[in-house]
């Protein structure tokens, strides 16, 4: 059976020729599959011209995972092969710069650059300055772009430059524009993200903004549990550490159908009690809260450093959390509308911070004090939260996410 493109990617195929060339919408709607033929495409059409090709991503093993690796199982690592030690490969006889774009320090890598091909892929987690720079490398009169990504806010300045009167084809997908998706995939998906602002993001494919609660999808009724379970033994603490504020312990079980109990808190406010704890006091604390039980692992907030030191003294094997937010904040919705994360009742702080956890709201449009931040968290009522984005992104977000094969 030969090769076919959903319609929308024949389009694009055939009718993005601007100086900029974009998909933007869901996630698995068929964005970057085609990208995997139009590469060559462009790659062909500037062989031999003068000027560098760029292929840049959010880190160089997002490129390794999104873009090389499954262009190798389709034209082979001859044609294609892997990033080297100098941030090159050799795609279809030509030299590609392949590099993360997520850092400032991205910008000197191509400063004086002359790209007469740039290939973006996840360009919102790009530094806005490796984008702009870029936007002044694209200096030949055959210079071309093709960028991806998922929608984020309004706010966004990738979504400000979509806007602008630059010279771009754009492409918004849903979910349902890509007709090579198992449906019981795309079900499941929906269902995933249903009452979340990552729903219209990376289901409708729609620019809209975080607001109100950050995890509205909780629900006692569903989260919060006496059920008895077969557990096995598996336990984990995760740790949100603060000095005047709260320093919080959550202590995670797990159940043998792979879902995970937080069995219970603990809880301690220097600010609220009007004395603040030593970190030897904390891990007297940790001690008896555990009750003797052997956990295969504390995961705290590595800005938590003097913690941490003293924890390891005691003989606990602890593991520095990914302090990353927003992603953070995803993977846990999506565990909660999974019903993969459970509570006891004795949990009071956790499930009080659930009703009270929220976004910051959008500013007004007389309100230029927030022009360039988009999906904020209010810094209050945060620390059982943060304990509980540390588990979910630190212990149940693996380096296996992502690296499955091809999907359109």
């Amino acid at each position: 059976m030969g090769l076919q493109f959903s319609p929308m990617q024949h389009e694009f195929f055939q009718n993005a020729h601007s100086r900029w060339n974009v998909k933007t919408g869901a996630t698995r709607s068929g964005k970057t599959f085609m990208d995997y033929y139009l590469i060559p495409k462009r790659i062909r059409a500037v062989a031999g011209k003068p000027g560098r090709i760029f292929i840049l991503g959010n880190t160089k093993g997002t490129l390794m995972r999104n873009i090389i690796e499954p262009m190798q199982e389709i034209w082979g690592s001859k044609l294609v092969t892997s990033i080297n030690s100098e941030n090159k490969a050799k795609m279809f006889g030509e030299e590609v710069y392949c590099l993360g774009a997520s850092k400032v320090t991205a910008v000197d890598v191509f400063r004086g650059a002359s790209v007469k091909y740039l290939y973006g892929d996840e360009v919102v987690t790009w530094h806005q300055q490796a984008f702009d720079m870029m936007k002044s490398r694209l200096d030949r009169s055959y210079s071309i772009a093709d960028l991806t990504c998922n929608p984020e806010g309004k706010l966004h300045w990738f979504k400000k430059f979509l806007d602008s009167n630059a010279d771009i084809y754009c492409q918004k997908y849903s979910i349902d524009d890509n007709p090579f998706n198992d449906p019981k995939f795309v079900a499941e998906l929906k269902r995933e993200y249903e009452g979340t602002v990552y729903y219209d993001r990376y289901i409708r494919g729609e620019w809209v903004n975080a607001e109100g609660l950050v995890y509205s999808v909780f629900d006692e009724k569903m989260h919060v549990t006496t059920e008895e379970f077969e557990m096995l033994p598996a336990y984990y603490v995760s740790c949100d550490y603060g000095t005047q504020n709260a320093t919080v312990f959550l202590l995670w079980h797990k159940i043998k159908d792979g879902r995970w109990l937080c069995e219970k808190e603990y809880y301690y406010s220097g600010r609220e009690s009007i004395r603040q704890k030593t970190d030897e006091q904390y891990c007297d604390d940790l001690d008896r809260f555990l009750e003797g039980i052997s956990t295969k692992g504390v995961i705290v907030d590595p800005s938590a450093a003097s913690l941490i030191a003293a924890l390891r003294k005691r003989g606990y094997i602890v593991f520095h959390a990914k302090n990353d937010v927003k992603n953070g904040i995803k993977e846990t919705m999506v565990r909660l509308n999974k019903g993969m994360l459970l509570f006891r009742p004795c949990c009071k702080h956790t499930i009080e911070e659930f009703y009270l956890y929220s976004w910051k709201p959008s500013p007004s449009k007389d309100d230029n004090k927030r022009n360039d931040i988009d999906d904020e968290v209010i810094k209050q009522n945060d620390h059982c939260m943060d304990a509980l984005r540390y588990f979910v992104y630190t212990h149940l977000c693996t380096s296996k996410v992502g690296t499955s094969k091809i999907r359109r």
